[in-house]
């Protein structure tokens, strides 16, 4: 950075036909002090107009230095102009020493033109120049002082500023809200200026130290100048204390909106785990209802085989119906042995009512396996109940450790508006207790005042004319005395004795005439300024009480604005996390309303399936009962049917070989023997 500058100031200097000088470059060399800022010390060194129109190029686009001190180095007008237009958009500046340099009109046109343009310069030391003496350039000095933003810093001292100067400035002071300390010693401020930067101090709230030593100002606008610049410095650390109090106020929240963050993240990772033990419950629910869905697909295909058995056995039933139609008549003849029959199938009957509570056995064991099934769903969904109720109680827990921050911060609330209503109190008793004292003193110094100021207002209107003439005597000299220097730069140094000869001399005559009217002047001014004093001490108290009343106001409105956006933040991330959590609660309650629902339909449809396998099984055993007793019933007509076939046979046998011998016996058959 630093090799850069060096080359860019000697190109300029190349292009500008002109010898870089020594000083300059021996400063380049070494530039950083121990606080690691970049100064560039030019101190007591004789710069041209051309090197300060170099340096003011190369200065304008630098970043290396933020000090630059060029005290004494007795410049021209026209160098130090060109070297602060060069400054106007320096970025990096932040204190320029200019003491001792003579600086007049153009230097204080230029440095307010450094001042309205530069947006980093922090301190500017002006120490023994001339730039009160032209009221022109002063005036566009002060506009620049109005408009800055940035200076905290104005050394202004032995720069021969009166007391119109001085009002400039003051109007400037009323428009700025960044200066801190302002040092005016040793100008001719007089009682005017006091006035007029008194004036200043009622609207200016940031100036916090005025050096206002060797101006010739009475004592009491001193005294007011200084209470009102530590009025000021209190506000100023009031205020910084009530930023610091508002910092660690919004770390404390941010430290607890980081807790509570934490906490609902510890809170959402609970409530994904159990939505994940739900989706796994769920998974294997579904796993389990598959399963059960087969079952039943598989228990259907078996009804459907058996339908198709029944519809079997219907058709033989149907064969068999027709058969028995065809043998009522046989059966009629056979009821004999029907009884016989009947004790068959009541012992074959009990044999099958054996068979069935057997099978009756194994369906409730069956049926035990389901149930103990059905136990185990319900100890899963009891598990689930009992973490929503946990996950119900930590919500509750949460919402009332809320109640408890919010009810805190009620409380602190509370107690800050007790204590800020006592303050009042206390204040508004001491105000009215001043008050009280302030007016019947104003109404007994009113009286001795009304007959003072009679006796005392023709005496100081006699002064005051007198020392008018004599202030324009004075300043009639001195413009004098500032054309003759303006005119006449050159013969200065020849003439410097002699003009302060001249001007002692005529200053020791008008002291002496100062002195002799001032004694009379004297006499008659401390009665007044002894009660003047009075009447400023009282009026500075109650500034002072105003002012903290005003001060108490706005850090009272300033804690309450912060308290309710804190509270409508509060407020805003409650609702949102219990919007949240509502949606979460019900996600929940739907996914067990789901549930509940699956195993409702699940119980249903055990039932269902218990019931059909209820009756399919009765149906069955009637059906296999009745098929098997009508088989036997068939197998034992067959029977009976081959019996009595054979006895028909062997009947119309024995009739047959009977008809025959019959026929053979009789005349007939002997006729057909012989035949």
């Amino acid at each position: 950075m630093m090799d850069d500058f060096k080359r860019t100031y000697l190109c300029l200097c190349k292009e500008a036909c002109i010898e870089p000088q020594e000083c300059i470059l021996n400063q380049l060399h070494d530039v950083c002090d121990g606080n690691l800022r970049k100064r560039l010390d030019l101190s007591t060194q004789s710069l041209s107009i051309d090197a300060c129109a170099v340096l003011g190029k190369v200065l304008t686009n630098d970043i290396v230095f933020t000090e630059i001190t060029l005290c004494d180095c007795m410049l021209n007008e026209e160098g130090a102009k060109l070297l602060l237009y060069g400054l106007c958009a320096n970025t990096t500046i932040q204190m320029l020493d200019m003491k001792g340099n003579n600086l007049r009109a153009a230097g204080a046109e230029a440095l307010g033109k450094l001042l309205r343009h530069n947006k980093s310069l922090k301190s500017l030391i002006l120490e023994w120049n001339a730039l009160g003496m032209w009221e022109e350039g002063f005036c566009v000095f002060c506009e620049g002082i109005r408009a800055n933003k940035s200076l905290k810093h104005l050394d202004l001292r032995n720069n021969q500023i009166n007391h119109q100067g001085v009002g400039e400035l003051a109007l400037a002071l009323k428009n700025n809200d960044t200066l801190e300390e302002l040092d005016l010693r040793w100008n001719n401020v007089g009682l005017l200026g006091g006035r007029a930067l008194l004036c200043a101090l009622q609207q200016n709230k940031t100036l916090v130290r005025l050096e206002l030593a060797g101006n010739n100002i009475p004592s009491d606008v001193l005294k007011a100048v200084e209470q009102a610049v530590d009025h000021n410095s209190e506000c100023q650390t009031a205020l910084r204390e009530s930023r610091t109090r508002s910092k660690v106020l919004t770390h404390e929240i941010q430290c607890l909106k980081v807790e509570k963050n934490k906490q609902f993240l510890n809170m959402m990772g609970v409530i994904d785990q159990q939505k994940e033990e739900l989706t796994r419950s769920g998974r294997t629910a579904a796993v389990q209802v598959g399963q059960l869905q087969e079952a039943l697909t598989e228990k259907s295909s078996i009804i459907n085989s058996l339908r198709a058995k029944v519809q079997m056995t219907e058709a033989a039933l149907t064969l068999s119906e027709q058969k028995s139609n065809d043998l009522k008549e046989l059966l009629e003849k056979i009821k004999i042995e029907k009884i016989e029959l009947k004790e068959r199938h009541s012992k074959e009957f009990k044999i099958e009512q054996e068979e069935a509570c057997n099978r009756e056995a194994k369906l409730t064991r069956e049926l035990n396996t389901a149930n103990g099934k059905n136990m185990e769903l319900k100890n899963k969904v009891d598990e689930l109940d009992r973490r929503c109720k946990v996950q119900h109680d930590q919500l509750c827990h949460l919402k009332q450790e809320l109640a408890s921050v919010t009810a805190e911060m009620k409380q602190r609330i509370v107690q800050t508006e007790e204590r800020l209503e006592v303050e009042k109190k206390r204040c508004k008793q001491v105000l009215d207790d001043t008050e009280a004292l302030r007016q019947k003193e104003m109404d007994c110094m009113n009286v001795h005042l009304q007959e003072s100021e009679r006796s005392l207002q023709v005496r100081i209107q006699k002064l005051e004319n007198i020392r008018i003439q004599l202030e324009t005597e004075l300043s009639r000299l001195k413009a004098a005395a500032v054309t003759h220097r303006a005119q006449a730069d050159e013969e200065l140094i020849k003439m410097k004795n002699q003009i302060r000869l001249e001007e002692q001399e005529r200053l020791a005559n008008l002291e002496e005439k100062l002195h002799l009217l001032g004694q009379s002047r004297d006499e008659s001014q401390n009665r007044c300024t002894i009660q003047k004093q009075t009447i400023n001490e009282l009026q500075a108290k109650n500034n002072k009480f105003t002012f903290e009343v005003e001060g108490l106001r706005r850090r009272i409105e300033e804690l309450n604005q912060e308290l309710s956006g804190k509270d409508q933040e509060k407020v805003a991330e409650v609702n949102n996390v219990r919007v949240e959590l509502q949606e979460q609660v019900g996600h929940l309650q739907a996914e067990r309303v789901a549930q509940e629902g699956l195993r409702e339909k699940i119980s249903a449809l055990e039932r269902q399936l218990k019931v059909q396998s209820n009756t399919h099984r009765d149906a069955i055993l009637d059906k296999e009962s009745e098929i098997s007793s009508l088989l036997e019933k068939v197998r034992l007509k067959d029977n009976e049917i081959m019996r009595m076939k054979e006895d028909e046979a062997q009947r119309a046998s024995f009739l047959h070989n009977a008809i025959l011998s019959y026929v053979q016996g009789s005349p007939l058959g002997a006729q057909c023997t012989k035949k």
